[in-house]
């Protein structure tokens, strides 16, 4: 018996497997969240200074997603292999650079713990097959753009669009949505949150979102159906609005300051994806719909 079928016969096996590829993973994702926005802004600036004739700029940031190694940033110690381990470099490296000792930030274990436990869900959920790995490669994107747009306000399109287009390939298949259902998913989301987007905008003269966000939606629309769009921008407005609302009141946050809605919708389109009908269920019962 070869690993795949030892992995396909054991779901504890496939849990466990998936969670440590969810680390290993999450470790890139930190590449991604810290080193896309700086190439998207260095390709801005090229381009800007193309049209004004001005020539490239000096390349003095990481060239790619890759290359050069990760090194500290603040004494540029090269990191060793054994200092990249997900999780147990940074404990025990208790947090610090080993060449300088500043401080490593623990968004960087937390980033690889998230991308651990949440793959392992979806292996709980999915089991072995191509759902499974849809599943993942869902989750690893919408981390990768609720950090970027957490720290940036930036849902870059090199990431939403392959990944909408991809969700619109695989309802083909089916996996989690017929083609009929996705294309009209992608549809609708891009269209209601535009819609929203201008009506704030003619009401109020101040922009409340911006297009990476339905494109998110748009993207979440493709690979789950249509049907899952009310579910997606309920929960996240609720919960977009309730964390906002306890920014303002305990942490003194400045009420005009934007507050990220990428994250939101992320979070709300990986629980569609799980527990859609749950969810319906759970809401039509409590609203005493059901």
């Amino acid at each position: 018996m070869n690993l795949i079928d030892v992995l396909r016969e054991s779901a504890s096996l496939l849990i466990a497997a998936t969670f440590i590829l969810g680390l290993l993973v999450g470790s890139f994702l930190n590449v991604v969240i810290l080193r896309l926005p700086r190439i998207l802004e260095r390709e801005w600036r090229n381009s800007a200074r193309e049209i004004l004739e001005l020539g490239p700029e000096p390349q003095t940031e990481p060239a790619g997603l890759v290359l050069p190694p990760s090194s500290c940033p603040a004494c540029g110690h090269r990191i060793r292999p054994w200092e990249n381990i997900p999780l147990l470099s940074w404990l025990l490296l208790r947090g610090r650079c080993s060449g300088c000792g500043t401080a490593i930030s623990i968004r960087y274990p937390l980033v690889e713990l998230t991308a651990g436990v949440l793959s392992a869900v979806i292996a709980w959920k999915f089991g072995w097959g191509p759902e499974l790995a849809a599943g993942l490669l869902l989750t690893w994107s919408l981390i990768a753009l609720s950090g970027i747009d957490f720290d940036h306000h930036l849902l870059p399109d090199a990431i939403t669009l392959p990944v909408l287009w991809l969700g619109l390939l695989l309802s083909l298949v089916p996996v989690f949505s017929d083609p009929r259902s996705a294309i009209i998913g992608a549809v609708a989301g891009y269209l209601s949150l535009w819609t929203v987007y201008h009506l704030f905008r003619l009401i109020t003269g101040k922009e409340g979102m911006g297009y990476g966000d339905f494109k998110l939606l748009a993207m979440l629309g493709a690979w789950l159906g249509w049907a899952a769009l009310p579910l997606i921008i309920l929960l996240s407005a609720a919960v977009g609005a309730v964390v906002g609302i306890i920014m303002i009141l305990a942490l003194g946050r400045d009420r005009q300051l934007p507050i990220p809605f990428g994250p939101y919708l992320a979070g709300a389109g990986w629980l569609a994806l799980l527990w859609q009908d749950e969810l319906v269920n759970l809401y039509l019962r409590w609203s005493g719909l059901g």
